[in-house]
């Protein structure tokens, strides 16, 4: 959405792409019997988020209200579809997936539409119900947008112990930073591809490698390039995750290159129907074009960010679709001492 449309427009925007999704619902709920095969499932979270007095909730709220549905299915056999509509916030729905495709066997699927882009594994699997964490890890925080959706075409498969995903999109946009670069429209004319290949080397053990490259500003003539990797191993107890991602942005002539990069580790034991964790996070981020400034929000500042998060946690799920978690975030700002460390509680429910 371009963020310099007058109020109006925007509230008009907004308004009509709700309704956009409510007629889509509506559609597929009204076609969905006479289709093969179709599964329908939901889930919704609510946390609670407190923070020392530097933090983003220095007070305490309660919030974060997120409801899902999924809609997906198998017609003659050979047709699939996905769609997935997602309440963000208490007012804000938004179409998470929309996607038709063709898959003559499971080494080969098409899509085409609105898809999820497969860039690490975190990013596909973000859903309350999907991973321990509450809090948004660094990496994944800043290298790229919340939900990182793109429009255009999508091939994935498996043959054997190898995985792939290929996909050409619209690509993404420039902004105040990669996380506020998310757009649905190419604004360039030249199309962004990557993909995803991983292997899975044993059973619960999966190492993969991710690529993504595209012209970000409106004339197409800087680069943006993401490089990532990820090792998953997964037995009936334990959980062991470790996530890198880095990023190079080409900038304006006489601005220096901007990047990013960071690691993410993730250690889970399982106890019975607990599951103790913690977490260790690093975020390098400099960028001497981009960035904005508080007091005038169209100035371009720099970024320079150099943050380690250590954070613990716990899971109760007494039901094998109920998820209720506390997680406590120890924040660090490298040559800056700040007190915004933050409590979060979530509760979550698959149905």
């Amino acid at each position: 959405m371009d963020k310099h449309l007058p109020r109006r427009q925007l509230r008009f925007f907004c308004a009509l792409k709700t309704r956009s999704g409510f007629v889509i619902l509506g559609c597929l709920l009204l076609f969905l019997p006479a289709a093969a095969q179709y599964k329908l499932n939901g889930y919704l979270s609510a946390q609670y988020e407190n923070g020392q007095k530097e933090s983003d909730f220095p007070e305490g709220t309660f919030g974060r209200v997120r409801a899902g549905l999924l809609f997906s299915g198998l017609a003659a056999d050979i047709f699939t579809y996905d769609l997935e509509v997602r309440f963000k916030s208490e007012s804000r729905l938004e179409i998470e997936e929309a996607w038709v495709g063709i898959a003559p066997s499971q080494s080969f699927e098409l899509k085409l539409g609105f898809y999820l882009v497969p860039f690490g594994k975190y990013n596909t699997a973000n859903r309350p119900y999907e991973n321990p964490f509450i809090q948004t890890p660094l990496p994944q925080a800043a290298l790229y947008p919340e939900s990182w959706r793109d429009v255009g075409v999508l091939v994935d498969g498996k043959w054997g112990s190898m995985g792939y995903s290929v996909y050409l999109g619209n690509g993404l946009g420039e902004g105040r930073d990669l996380q506020d670069s998310q757009q649905f429209k190419d604004n360039n004319g030249d199309p962004a591809a990557g993909g995803r290949i991983f292997f899975t080397l044993s059973q619960g053990f999966e190492v993969g490698v991710s690529y993504y490259r595209g012209h970000y500003d409106d004339a197409g003539q800087r680069k943006l390039e993401l490089r990532g990797a990820d090792i998953t191993w997964k037995s009936e107890a334990i959980l062991l995750t470790y996530e890198y991602g880095k990023a190079n942005l080409a900038n304006p002539e006489g601005y220096e290159r901007g990047a990013a990069e960071g690691h993410f580790v993730l250690a889970s034991l399982t106890l019975g129907e607990f599951s103790p964790l913690v977490s260790y996070q690093t975020l390098v981020y400099n960028d001497p074009f981009h960035g904005e400034d508080p007091q005038d929000p169209l100035a371009l500042v720099g970024i320079a960010k150099d943050i380690s998060r250590w954070a613990v946690g716990l899971v109760f799920s007494p039901a094998p679709n109920f998820m209720f978690k506390v997680e406590y975030d120890f924040n660090k700002e490298a040559a800056v001492k700040l007190d915004n460390d933050i409590f979060l509680a979530q509760v979550s429910l698959l149905f």
